[in-house]
């Protein structure tokens, strides 16, 4: 047998310590989940901690004020949505009963109609409409559990909080005149905090509309809907379609199929206009990945960190991308990773570097 040339080893190396980081990953979930959340808060919070330094608020006092603020708002909304999550979680096989029913009288109406009778159960078998509702459940449940290490997630932040005016301090004087090379990091940082912090304000507001419409027509626990709208509106373009579904087959069960098209059309007119026009408007750039790879992100990060890793898959994901842009030798899987127009960009960089 041929022996295995030096590239060669050097992939499988890769690849098993990809894989033994993963399942590390998975392993330490426990612990590695509060602090992405607190690194999450911190990254939205440091430029209102940064302004009131700059107004000469003390360091601590500063952090002290955005923690607090964060708890009073995390306990109120906590203790209002938990209620509903429980009440939800409790009648939640209720509404999956008369859902399947719906789905099979549907499957058996349509099937006389093309005389293929006996196939209703088959389709049930590959489509069962009551799995988005179960989704729902564990997913806020799963985000509920996380707040229990609410204590943890707070005190890391505010540490996190107070490095951050003195961490570029702290680079040049390790790293000296090398301290430029890290300007694209320091700019992704910076990008990155800016995107999380405009996302943020973006899904309150997608979360308030999306209350707003469920209570107007009169679906149970709207405050559910709302705050669903609000977390998946953190992932691009996906995120938003996966928050409606669960609305709109309530909206069937409960109201009949004209509420259900009604929710249906709102929940598509407030994506349009946040999603199309203001958030874009906001940004004034993309999040630099691939649609692909945002569901591919989105179902990778789930699997190995639960509902948070769901909610942060686009930050892990660009930061992955940033990591392997700064490698030679990683930079074509950075490629795949991005947008066209950042393929294009490479495109038109390399072309330009030619003699």
């Amino acid at each position: 047998m041929k022996p295995a040339t030096r590239p060669d080893r050097n992939a499988i190396v890769s690849f098993a310590a990809v894989v033994v980081i993963v399942y590390g990953m998975q392993f330490a979930k426990a612990l590695l989940v509060p602090f992405l959340v607190a690194l999450f808060l911190a990254l939205i919070t440091v430029r209102p901690m940064l302004w009131m330094q700059r107004k000469r608020v003390p360091s601590v006092v500063a952090a002290l004020i955005i923690v607090t603020v964060i708890m009073l708002i995390l306990s109120v909304v906590g203790t209002i949505v938990g209620r509903s999550i429980a009440d939800f979680t409790a009648a939640l096989p209720s509404y999956q009963t008369r859902l399947n029913a719906i789905f099979d009288s549907a499957v058996q109406f349509s099937a006389a109609k093309l005389g293929m009778d006996g196939i209703s159960a088959s389709v049930r078998d590959m489509f069962n409409p009551g799995t988005a509702m179960r989704f729902v459940a564990n997913f806020l449940n799963g985000l509920r559990g996380v707040l229990t290490n609410v204590f943890l997630i707070f005190i890391t932040m505010i540490f996190m909080l107070l490095e951050a005016s003195s961490v570029r301090t702290k680079v040049e004087a390790a790293f000296g005149h090398t301290a430029a090379t890290f300007d694209k990091q320091r700019v992704f940082l910076d990008n990155l905090g800016r995107y999380l912090g405009i996302k943020t304000v973006v899904s309150a507001a997608t979360g308030f509309l999306a209350w707003l419409l469920t209570w107007l027509i009169g679906l149970d626990f709207p405050l559910l809907w709302g705050m669903l709208a609000f977390l998946l509106n953190y992932v691009p373009t996906i995120g938003s379609i996966i928050a409606a579904i669960p609305a709109i087959l309530l909206a069937l069960v409960q109201l009949g199929p004209g509420e259900a098209l009604a929710t249906m059309a709102g929940f598509v007119g407030i994506n349009i206009l946040f999603g199309n026009f203001l958030e874009p408007r906001l940004m004034g750039y993309g999040v630099g990945l691939s649609p692909l790879v945002v569901f591919i992100g989105l179902i990778f990060w789930g699997w190995v960190l639960g509902p948070i890793g769901m909610l942060l898959s686009v930050p892990l994901t660009m930061t992955l991308k940033l990591a392997l842009e700064n490698d030679e030798s990683m930079r074509w899987i950075a490629i795949f990773l991005g947008s066209e127009r950042d393929a294009q960009h490479e495109l038109t960089a390399r072309a330009e570097g030619e003699p």
